[in-house]
């Protein structure tokens, strides 16, 4: 299938999306997410957050790197925007991205190296003061299939 993308016109329809995606996700999954500051980043990842049942309010982690919440499977925030290479191993992302929950990264591209190789990175980009492109790049067999269910259902 290679690429999927989809344009959205307001955060609402960001995170209506994401939680589409929540549905079609198994423990383990990992999401990589890219864009200019102010892009939609953070609002795709709440958006995923309530699909998944979490019922705290999610924001973006960028001072403390991973924020945790419990819904029908654990989610992962990370935003390593900030994380040094020298603290990279200190936090175990292994630990989290071979666990039972759905880790979301914001700013992957700074730990490229370390990603697992199956996972779906997605880049949003902005094309106007409220429309958005959401680029989805799938690795690995089940990203392929999640991203055709997710097409399908447009």
């Amino acid at each position: 299938m290679g690429r999927y993308k989809k344009q959205v016109h307001s955060p609402l329809e960001t995170m209506a999306l994401a939680e589409k995606l929540a549905l079609l996700v198994r423990p383990g999954d990992v999401i990589t997410l890219e864009g200019d500051l102010g892009a939609g980043k953070t609002h795709f990842s709440k958006g995923l957050a309530k699909g998944l049942g979490v019922k705290k309010v999610v924001n973006s982690p960028t001072f403390t790197i991973i924020k945790e919440y419990e819904g029908r499977l654990p989610f992962y925030h990370m935003d390593v925007y900030r994380l040094d290479e020298e603290s990279e191993e200190d936090i175990g992302l292994d630990e989290y991205f071979y666990g039972e929950g759905i880790t979301v990264v914001e700013w992957a591209s700074k730990i490229a190296e370390q990603l697992p190789d199956e996972r779906l990175d997605i880049t949003i980009r902005h094309v106007g003061e409220d429309k958005r492109y959401l680029l989805f790049e799938p690795h690995g067999e089940h990203f392929e299939q999640l991203c055709k269910e997710l097409a399908e259902w447009e």
